[in-house]
């Protein structure tokens, strides 16, 4: 499935930023070159997550694995440019089904394993899926009951597939079928989804060219060296994991650790005892690991470099990591839309500017973008009137344009006519600072998402489905800081004439209207009315200061 336009592929392939390869190709080249090496690694907890022994697998029986799924796949009527959902939790057979779809000419769009009902139903209808892989239970959850559920309303659903039917498929035949299969670099090859402002999950469309410039780019800044052992410590179905880590092994080989759930102890002993080089953080995680009771004793000497996301780190954590064990550190900052920004040693030395400052790429003048982010183009504009801000200080909303970008929200010509510019720059939704030396930092999210544990969640998605219990008048959701996760769901309830509310109520009125569990509240304050200015718009630094005390005080 091609959705970028043929100027877009002219453009880009041209100037350079584009290839004529996929990430089969790249993978066979790996497991061409490294049959015996081990490459994928189950989570030490598999048995507990699925029953299932964890494994430990060589480049020659994953690649023969991918092929043999993906015939098993076609033979069950899979066609090219097919939509397979799939929904599982973190390991190798999650991994391998993102080339064996690919292989069998299809596209896989993963989701969380938390998600239920509400959010796959709009994928379905948005996606037309004709498959939805899963597991048959996970934590007391029957997840093909679900789909069943699902399927009896999406005529276009044809095939439920269990985990236990996927492994079956990876010990079949192969026959050399596939390579009939016509697969460009421009096909789409990840649908991943992102829920910010609207209430509804966006579908972000990458494909193998998207994908291999943030590959290029990562590789240039983070930093990350070819064939280094890379171990993700978040789901593997968004930027975070796949962006940062997963694709980076695609293309250049190595080992690929799998984690699930974050376990601050079993994740530090598989930092240790696979060797880990690099992988990507969350500063609450980095923090944590380093004020660990037996910090002295953590032998992390093969990390190389850390990536930081999801929020600046501390000055302290980096210097820390450096002076322990001699790891680097690269600040990221990124999107399931594909723009990103990376600041490392190779491009921005100086430790205490690193935390804190990006390249301001593609600024007219600018002494950066001399390699491959010279493809990229940035620019922080005014969020009232649109104009371009150019002085050191100003704040405004980051406008991205690169060969990494998705062509367009899929199937959503509605959300692309304010998400992309008559120029073609994206608007990202978040608030940057223009800084000395050419330098941009990120300010605040315009977008009114909480982040919690990397999952992203809609404060209008909650408040729209809490606006619909019974017992509640009016409501306002915001984050509240949590030293584990970052940030958490809080709600301000105002409850009607005589109703009495508990966090109770609340979450299992979500819960029956098939919400998923991690965008629950995890604290209810009840008041008798939600601030507001005078055109009605709720005050929610108010209510963000609000909590912030509360807890402080706590």
């Amino acid at each position: 499935m091609i959705l970028a336009s043929q100027e877009m592929i002219r453009y880009w392939t041209g100037k350079g930023a584009w290839g004529e390869k996929t990430f089969i190709d790249y993978f066979k080249e790996n497991a061409a070159q490294n049959p015996d090496r081990e490459c994928l690694i189950d989570p030490l907890n598999k048995e507990a997550l699925l029953g299932l022994a964890p494994e430990r697998l060589t480049y020659r029986k994953l690649d023969r694995a991918i092929d043999a799924t993906a015939e098993g796949l076609v033979a069950r009527g899979i066609q090219k440019d097919d939509i397979i959902i799939v929904q599982l939790p973190n390991c190798w057979e999650l991994a391998m089904l993102y080339l064996a779809i690919a292989r069998a000419g299809g596209l896989i769009s993963p989701v969380p394993v938390q998600w239920r009902r509400k959010e796959l139903d709009h994928i379905l209808r948005k996606t037309e899926a004709k498959a939805f892989i899963t597991v048959e239970e996970f934590n007391a959850f029957s997840h093909t009951d679900m789909g069943r559920q699902l399927q009896s309303g999406a005529p276009t659903l044809k095939q439920i597939i269990t985990l236990d039917e996927i492994r079956e498929m990876s010990q079949g035949r192969v026959t050399g079928r596939l390579d009939d299969i016509p697969i460009d670099p421009n096909d789409i090859f990840t649908l991943c989804w992102s829920s910010g402002t609207e209430a509804d999950p966006k579908g972000c469309p990458l494909s193998h060219n998207n994908w291999l410039y943030q590959v290029a780019l990562c590789y240039q800044t983070a930093p990350i060296s070819k064939g280094d052992n890379l171990i993700t410590a978040g789901p593997l179905v968004n930027m975070a994991s796949i962006g940062t880590v997963f694709v980076e092994w695609l293309r250049y080989g190595g080992k690929f650790v799998l984690h699930h759930p974050f376990d601050g102890p079993t994740f530090i002993m598989q930092l240790i005892s696979e060797e880990i080089n690099y992988t990507l953080l969350v500063p609450a995680v980095v923090n944590g690991l380093l004020k660990h009771p037996l910090v002295d004793k953590f032998d992390l000497s093969k990390v190389n470099a850390i990536t930081i996301g999801a929020a600046p780190p501390s000055l302290w954590s980096v210097q820390e990591l450096k002076r322990r064990w001699g790891i680097e550190f690269g600040n990221i900052w990124g999107m399931n839309e594909g723009p990103a920004n990376l600041s490392g040693p190779s491009n921005m030395p100086d430790m205490e500017m690193r935390v804190d400052h990006f390249p301001h790429l593609g600024k007219p003048g600018s002494t950066w973008g001399k390699d491959s982010t010279s493809f990229l183009e940035l620019k922080v504009v005014d969020s009232a009137s649109g104009g371009e801000l150019t002085r050191e200080g100003e704040v405004g909303e980051l406008l991205y344009r690169g060969p990494n970008v998705i062509p367009g929200y899929f199937r959503s010509p509605e959300l692309n006519a304010r998400a992309f510019d008559k120029d073609g720059f994206f608007h990202t939704g978040d608030l940057f600072q223009i800084k000395d030396k050419d330098c941009i930092g990120f300010f605040d999210r315009t977008k009114d998402i909480i982040i919690r544990g990397g999952f992203n969640i809609s404060a209008q998605e909650v408040e729209n489905v809490l606006l619909g219990h019974p017992g509640i008048r009016d409501v306002a959701v915001v984050a509240m800081e949590d030293a584990i996760l970052g940030e958490k769901v809080c709600a301000y309830v105002v409850p009607g004439d005589g109703q009495q509310l508990t966090l109770g109520d609340v979450t299992s009125f979500m819960e029956n209207q098939g919400m998923a569990v991690y965008k629950f509240p995890e604290r209810l304050e009840i008041i008798d009315a939600i601030p507001r200015n005078p055109v009605g718009k709720v005050l929610k630094h108010v209510l963000r200061e609000d909590i912030r005390q509360k807890m402080q005080a706590a």
